[in-house]
């Protein structure tokens, strides 16, 4: 009878395969044990990036990090399954599969480099890591909900798991896998004649077309699949790989753009959303200057005139002379503008033409007369009004 069943569990190709359950239970209630549940503090944001052979992830991993402003290192699963921890695993006799990679990520995943978000390089790629995944979720939401109210709810922050799959057809995965595999045997030719830089790994799929298309329909049949069954669980962001970097790039950057509803906790959220957003604002007010300026055309046709003609004829040849600078100051005591109307239609005529306007009105009271006997002054209020005029100035470029 082997006295350490759970040893040899472990090693179970079997349990590896068929129960997630099984795998996830026993990784957790190990990590419980180790650490405690208090120090369970797993990043707010991950970031899991799948894709076809070829696809870009390692050039999109690093492009992902800059657009997220990640500055922890993506976890690569491929080089985690060859750390220290791993190849003792494997001298040992012991197999890495999906009980062992779980393991391995999640221990990878309480460093404290990863608090606030990581990226993820292959992972999940079988529908055991995919159930372990879901499992994983539930477990961070449960620990929220359990030290919510506690001096440590602040560090159990409402999880944001992102899925992106990044996607080539077949034929161009093949021809840029060759391509890969060309450029590292150039490559490592300089290196091992000039003797500097490191040698890149030179894969057989990468110099067999044969090999090649296997690996892509490996990808295509096991691991693609697996990443579309979390499209309903978690935010999904499927890129097409195909177009230049460019605008797979920018891509990204539309899919990843915040969004409060999605990034926020729930109940922060909540007392954030009855403040409109500057893009609706923006876009109601739009209108509202549209039929403001209609109304004035209809409702006082000279007022708009005589603002219109005291723009044209008094503002523009001070603005455009100020047009470097972008901005242009104006004083005026004209009582045209003692009618708020008038002060507002100027506002609006400037921010339809493209400008930014704003009034403020300096009052200054001006002695008229000193009665003798009395001794009371009597005074007039001057106004002035002063006028700013923002708008984009001229580039010079300087030798």
């Amino acid at each position: 009878m082997n006295p350490n069943p759970s040893s040899s569990a472990v090693f179970s190709p079997d349990l590896e395969i068929k129960d997630a359950q099984l795998i996830f239970n026993r990784v957790w209630k190990g990590l419980e044990k180790e650490l405690g549940r208090e120090n369970l503090l797993f990043p707010k944001e991950l970031i899991l990036l799948g894709g076809a052979p070829g696809s870009g992830k390692g050039t999109n991993t690093a492009f992902i990090c800059r657009v997220r402003g990640i500055t922890a290192a993506p976890i690569v699963i491929s080089q985690l399954l060859d750390s220290p921890e791993a190849r003792k695993i494997k001298a040992g006799g012991g197999m890495v599969g999906d009980e062992e990679v779980l393991r391995l990520l999640l221990h990878e995943l309480l460093k404290p480099q990863f608090r606030d978000s990581a990226v993820l390089d292959g992972f999940p790629r079988t529908t055991v890591q995919v159930e372990c995944l879901k499992m994983f979720y539930d477990q961070m939401i449960q620990l929220r909900r359990e030290f919510s109210g506690t001096p440590k709810a602040m560090h159990f922050r409402q999880p944001t798991f992102h899925i992106m799959v990044l996607f080539v057809d077949e034929a161009e995965s093949i021809v840029r896998q060759l391509k890969r595999g060309r450029e590292a045997l150039a490559r490592n030719a300089e290196i091992r004649q000039s003797g500097v830089g490191e040698l890149e790994e030179e894969r057989n799929t990468d110099f067999h077309p044969e090999l090649a298309r296997n690996r892509y329909r490996t990808f295509k049949e096991k691991t693609y699949d697996a990443l579309v069954s979390l499209k309903q669980i978690f935010h999904y962001h499927f890129i097409n790989a195909q177009a230049p970097i460019e605008i797979v790039q920018q891509n990204i950057i539309n899919e990843l753009a915040y969004q409060s509803s999605l990034e926020l906790d729930p109940l922060t959220y909540d007392s954030l959303r009855h403040i409109p957003l500057a893009d609706e604002i923006v876009v109601q007010a739009r209108q509202e200057l549209v039929n403001r300026l209609d109304g004035y055309q209809l409702e006082c046709p000279d007022r708009l005139h005589s603002v219109v003609d005291f723009i044209q004829g008094k503002m523009m040849p001070i603005i455009k002379r100020y047009a470097v600078s972008g901005r242009a100051m104006i004083n005026t005591e004209d009582m045209l503008f003692e009618d708020p109307v008038a002060i507002a239609i100027l506002i609006d005529v400037f921010s339809e033409r493209g400008f930014r306007a704003s009034v403020d009105i300096h009052r200054q009271e001006i002695p008229e007369r000193f009665d003798l006997v009395t001794g009371k002054i009597e005074t007039r209020e001057k106004r002035v009004y002063r006028m700013t005029i923002l708008f984009e100035g001229s580039k010079i470029r300087r030798g």
